[in-house]
Parts: C-alpha cells; structure tokens; sequence
C-alpha cells in the first residue's frame, strides 16, 4: 500500500498537465476564431456577373443595376465574366459607361475555357479596370458591323485601311462605312489609353478583324493576367492598386485572396427583358396579338383570344422599343396585318390576303436593322409565320367561295318563288301567309281563301303574287 501512492500521484499530475493544456488550447482557440472572423468580416466581398451569348439591352441593364448594387454593399470589386459573340453598338457603350464611372472597380474576364470576347465583348475587355482571360479563349474581331441592308449589287468591303484608301478613290461610295470603323476606332483606341493597354493592336481588330488567343494577349499587353478560374483570378489580383475614375477619385487597393465571391445573378425583371427582348419572339408575339385581337373582334364574347392578344401585342411592343428597328420593316408588318383584317371582314377571294402575306414576309426580313449575331430573324422562322399567315388568308378565302355557292336563305331574294296561302282577297288586294308570316298581296287576277300563290316580286312591304295549281310541286312545299 505504501508504496504504490507515489505512482497514483504521478498519474494525478499527469492527467493535470494534460487538462491544463487542453484548457489552454481552448481558450487560444476561442480568443483567434474571433479575431479572424472579425478580419474576414473586414474584407469587402467580390461580386461576379455573368454574361453569355449576344449584348443587348437586358445585358446592359442587368450590369447598371449590379454595379449599383455593388456600391450600395460595399464590394471591393466586380468580376464580369464574359462569352459573347458581340452585340448591339448602344448597349456595349451604355455598359461601357458604366464600367468607367464605377465607384467599384470592374475586372473583366473572359472565361470559362473556350468562351470569347468578340466584338462588342473587346471594347468592355478595354474598358475595364483589370482584363484577364482563361486559357484556351480568345479576343478580337471588333470590326463594327453594318446596319441596315447592303446596297443591291455590291459585295461587302473587308474592314481594313485598304479598303478605307479604295472607298476613297472610288468617289466615297462608303462613306458610311468608313466613318462607322473610324469612330469605332478611336473608341477603343480612347479606352486603351485610360487603361494602358496596347492601343496598336486594338486599332487592328477594329479594321482588320484580327483576334487574339489569351497566351498572345498577355504578351502583347491586352490584357493584364491569364487565370484559370474566378478564385485563381482573385490570387492573382491580390494586392494590386487600381485608380478610380479621375485622378480626384483616388485608388483602392485589393485584398480578394480571401475575399467572400458573391454571384449575382439577373432577377425576374432583368430575366424577363432578356426574353421579350429576343427578335424572334417579338416576331411571335406580335403575330398571337394580332391573331387574338382579330379573333375576338370576328367572335365578340370569347374574352380569352382578346385578352391574350392584347397581353401578346403589349409584350411584343415592349421588345420592339428596345431593339434596332427598321421601321420601313415595321410598316410593311403592319400594312401585311391590315390586309389580313380586311380580307376576314371584306373578302376579296384572296387578293387582299396575297398582298398581305407578301408584305409580311418583307416586312418580317427587314424588322430588325442590324446583322449582329443573336439579334437576326432567322429565315426558318419567317417561313413558319408567313405560311401560318397564308394558311389564315386561304382558309378566310374558302369560307368566303364556299359562302359564294350557297343558296340564299333570308331577305329579299329569298322571297322571289316561294310559296304563300292567301287569306283574304278583294278587289284586287288582300292577305296571305308566307312562311308563317302575314303578308300583304297584289295580283292582276281574282283569289279565294286557302288558294295558294306563288311570290313574283317584292315592292316595299308587299307581294305580287300569282296563283298556282294545287297539284304543283311549289318551292314552299320542297321546304
């Protein structure tokens, strides 16, 4: 017994030092947790947007409202992750603005692999603070497209400063032409000297269409890193100052290694513009309001068709205000509708409808005045409308021949040679019932009651009247 109590007591101490230690390493852990929480908390998050697929006027409202909402929360910065083919001149210059006056800084980044900056998507990759690319994407081709129809006969002219020199010579034939790449030109020229990027090779992929892959970019200066993803990006931005605005605006410096990353993503409003937006279905739109509005006004009470039809021409107007029409298009869609209505309601066995369909399909080619990628009608679709439209014109038109041959059943030629039975009759005038009707009656001839007659001639509201034999097949009685 004595002599184990001095092991007891080793154990004792033992088991004491061990508690210590964890009691320590508890309170360390409760005193840094905090600390870092509160240091994480400190750090302004990084807002990403993503932009897929042609720039129009829902992507531009959807980037304003983000970089509002960006500075209202205190980002640090806003990740704008670009694929686009390009898009339409007014909404890459509004997004553009708004980049550049942005109290919050704007790195565009071209990703995920494989996605591109073309076109309009160049000039936002100008534009931006910080411009990064993901490997294996490219940038370029911002060569600005033409609007409207090309001129009957002539072929499209390369973008480049040959074909500047020979439009010249050639008596300024395009003009237009020429200034539209000019001012595009030293738009981007302008931004890629508010950013310090190579403004040489952007004025080349104004006028002669060139592209980059992301390897070539950062090499020639395009762009200022070539990152993986989004949370590589932010390593590799980690730290650097970036000014804002003017010189009176100031500089930020970023900490986005352990930055929270916040997606925002387009909200009902922003989801809904980007549909209605969509020439093809303004198209459509246009086409069920039209159909709904005529069928309730063609079947008064239905209520349905007209409400939908109203609803569809609304949403369909809507989109137009926001597109690039032309408006000779327009009223061509709008004359081909009218005939449309005209033969429903006076039926010209076609003629009118032919006409109609004809300037629809004209109309619907020429709706939208620009050859961007993502903002055309295709053929197929044209096709489908116009063939449901002569679909409508022919039916419309058969109805109408069909309604040609049948026999007339009511008013005054309906009459002529039907078969009455005289009520009274003297002295030349008197009574008779016509089809359950009472009639009065004239003829040349005496007439008895119960004698049945036949009807020659209607003047106002009386009948001449003639009598016939009892034995006659009359067309009264074949009724």
């Amino acid at each position: 017994m004595v002599q184990s109590v001095p092991s007891l007591g080793k154990k004792v101490n033992f088991v004491n030092r061990k508690v210590v230690w964890w009691l320590c390493a508890l309170a360390l852990t409760a005193i840094v947790a905090p600390v870092r929480a509160a240091e994480s908390a400190t750090v302004p998050p990084v807002f990403v947007l993503r932009i897929a697929g042609a720039i129009g006027p829902a992507s531009a409202e959807y980037v304003s409202r983000s970089l509002e909402r960006a500075a209202r929360q205190g980002a640090q910065l806003v990740v704008l992750q670009i694929d686009t083919p390009g898009g339409l001149d007014t909404s890459m210059r509004s997004m553009i603005k708004d980049i550049v006056a942005s109290p919050v800084p704007v790195a565009a980044y071209v990703s995920p692999q494989g996605a591109r900056a073309a076109s309009a998507g160049t000039y936002i990759l100008y534009a931006a603070h910080i411009a990064a690319m993901a490997p294996a994407t490219n940038v370029g081709a911002a060569t600005p497209v033409a609007i409207g129809m090309p001129t009957p006969g002539r072929e499209p002219e390369p973008a480049g400063r040959a074909a500047s020199a020979a439009s010249a010579a050639d008596g300024g034939h395009d003009t237009m032409s020429a200034k539209r790449i000019n001012d595009a030109s030293a738009y981007i020229r302008s931004l890629a000297q508010l950013r310090g990027r190579d403004a040489a090779w952007a004025e080349l992929a104004v006028r002669e269409s060139v592209s980059l892959s992301a390897t070539d970019a950062l090499a020639r200066k395009v762009i200022d890193v070539v990152a993986g993803d989004v949370s590589d990006l932010l390593k590799k931005i980690d730290g650097r100052v970036l000014p804002l605005g003017d010189s009176r605006a100031g500089s930020v410096k970023l900490a986005t290694a352990k930055a929270a990353v916040v997606t925002l993503e387009p909200d009902w409003r922003d989801r809904l513009l980007g549909v209605v937006s969509d020439p093809s279905l303004v198209l459509i739109l246009m086409m069920i309001g039209v159909y709904g509005l005529l069928f309730e006004f063609m079947n008064p009470g239905f209520v349905a068709p007209g409400v939908i039809g109203a609803v569809a021409l609304l949403l369909a107007l809507w989109g137009l205000q926001m597109l690039p029409v032309n408006y000779a298009g327009l009223a061509l869609i709008l004359l081909g509708i009218a005939f449309f209505v005209a033969e429903a309601f006076v039926p010209s066995y076609g003629a009118l409808g032919i006409g109609g369909v004809a300037a629809f399909a004209f109309g619907a080619l020429l709706l939208i005045d620009s050859n961007v990628p993502g903002f055309g009608i295709p053929m197929s679709l044209v096709a489908v409308v116009t063939l449901v439209s002569a679909g409508f014109v022919i039916g419309v038109a058969g109805m109408a021949a069909k309604a040609r041959r049948r026999p007339v059943v009511s008013g005054t030629p309906h009459m002529i040679g039907s078969v009455g039975e005289v009520i009274a009759f003297d002295a030349g005038e008197g009574w008779a019932t016509v089809e359950g009707e009472r009639w009065q009656v004239r003829a040349p001839e005496p007439l008895r009651a119960g004698q049945r007659v036949r009807i020659d001639k209607v003047e106002g509201l009386t009948l001449e009247v003639s009598p016939i034999a009892e034995a006659a097949t009359s067309k009264g009685v074949s009724r």
